[in-house]
């Protein structure tokens, strides 16, 4: 009897997380890349096997700059070029993988899991000397999980960067079961949250940054808002309550919890991570088992709430504030996530593998999200599995409004185009 409750209340939880994804608008496959898009959307397959693709970023001009989580051939940043309809590396330069890429000003940012770099760029924004770029920050802690170093820039001369948490919740023993927080955390003095920097000084360390945001576990998607001139990140929720408290979370609750959220992060805030998480169903921050909660007890509201809160362990790795002509009016200003797709979602299907698409009025979240673009995995017994083809990672706008995709499974660059 209990086992058919079980598979029932499974059922059930899997059938209300699905009806959070349903699509207000009619989709077909694409027949160049597979996938699954809103109808007048194409997209095309640029490039294949460029490796650990990570974030991306297109220039004015159309030159496609990637980052690569670990080097191709020596090279840890790769340079395209787009004519009739295919991506040909033009050239590759720093021996160091990373995610964090970005242009401003004449500069080309790039980031190792422990350094910023820039290179100077020339009037075609092509790096003129990618064998002497100048180091911004060096330093910041690497360690075993969360080491990558996402960035982006303010209209203002700053860099932030994403240093997360080498901990899952800041237990004494990491993810060991019934292990307690540890007090204070001590770990968010130099991780845990987003840091500033000048963006023009060298050679800077932590003394020389702010600590911008805290109480961020993870972060790999952000960018920055032009529409309100602010900080948008995309946080990775904490992992395993049922593992470690199998007395408070059964294993469907572990694996629709917690929420992966948006913050819009202003200088002083904090997320509440270790000491929270966001739950998806009763749409509340709740205090953290590791601190005493029990999944119902609310969070402190001194910590700030989330701009918007999206499904489980699906690992936004990729967010872009759409600013283009190119697309519906009702893209403009709002945000793609890239969502790389979960492991942690068991008995429940794993879940993601897709670019998401939050409407913003205000330059604030408004109305529901969708999937914009599907099929990354495959199939969706791909998705279920978690056996993914393709797993977006990076996204960017090109020139004309077209929106460019990554894939660091096996190095796909797909380029999505509307036609009306």
């Amino acid at each position: 009897m209990m086992k058919k409750r079980t598979l029932t209340i499974s059922l059930l939880l899997a059938t209300v997380f699905i009806t959070t994804m349903v699509v207000a608008q009619p989709k077909k496959t694409s027949d160049a890349a597979g996938l699954i898009l809103p109808a007048k959307f194409k997209a095309t397959i640029l490039a294949e096997n460029l490796g650990k693709a990570r974030h991306i970023f297109v220039t004015p001009q159309g030159g496609i700059y990637i980052r690569l989580a670990k080097p191709l051939n020596g090279k840890g940043t790769l340079y395209l070029q787009e004519a009739n309809g295919k991506a040909v590396v033009k050239n590759g330069f720093g021996n160091y993988g990373g995610t964090g890429i970005y242009i401003k000003n004449g500069y080309l940012y790039t980031s190792s899991n422990s350094e910023v770099f820039r290179y100077k760029l020339n009037a075609n924004n092509e790096v003129i000397s990618s064998d002497a770029p100048e180091k911004i920050v060096t330093g910041l802690i690497e360690r075993w999980q969360h080491e990558t170093k996402s960035l982006v820039l303010d209209n203002d001369g700053n860099v932030y960067v994403n240093i997360g948490a080498w901990l899952n919740s800041c237990q004494e023993k990491d993810r060991q079961k019934g292990s307690m927080g540890i007090k204070g955390c001590p770990l968010l003095d130099s991780a845990g949250g987003i840091w500033m920097f000048k963006a023009d000084k060298l050679n800077q360390t932590y003394a020389d940054g702010v600590r911008y945001a805290t109480g961020l576990r993870n972060v790999v998607g952000l960018d920055w808002n032009q529409q309100d001139n602010q900080l948008y990140v995309m946080q990775h929720g904490r992992d395993q309550l049922h593992d470690i408290f199998p007395d408070l979370f059964s294993v469907q609750q572990s694996a629709l919890n917690p929420a992966e959220c948006m913050f819009a992060l202003k200088k002083g805030d904090n997320a509440g991570w270790p000491y929270l998480y966001y739950d998806y169903a009763q749409h509340k921050s709740v205090l953290a088992p590791e601190y005493g909660g029990d999944g119902k007890i609310a969070a402190d509201p001194k910590f700030i709430e989330p701009a918007a809160a999206f499904p489980a362990h699906m690992a936004p790795n990729g967010l872009l504030f759409y600013t283009g002509n190119q697309f519906p009016e009702k893209y403009k200003n709002g945000a793609f996530i890239a969502f790389h797709g979960s492991w942690n979602r068991s008995p429940e299907p794993q879940a993601g593998y897709f670019v998401v698409f939050q409407p913003f009025k205000d330059g604030k979240p408004f109305g529901d999200w969708e999937v914009f673009a599907d099929n990354f995995s495959g199939s969706p017994a791909k998705t279920a599995s978690g056996r993914a083809d393709h797993r977006p990672c990076g996204l960017a706008q090109g020139p004309d409004g077209s929106l460019y995709v990554t894939d660091d499974s096996k190095g796909f660059l797909y380029k999505i185009t509307y036609t009306p």
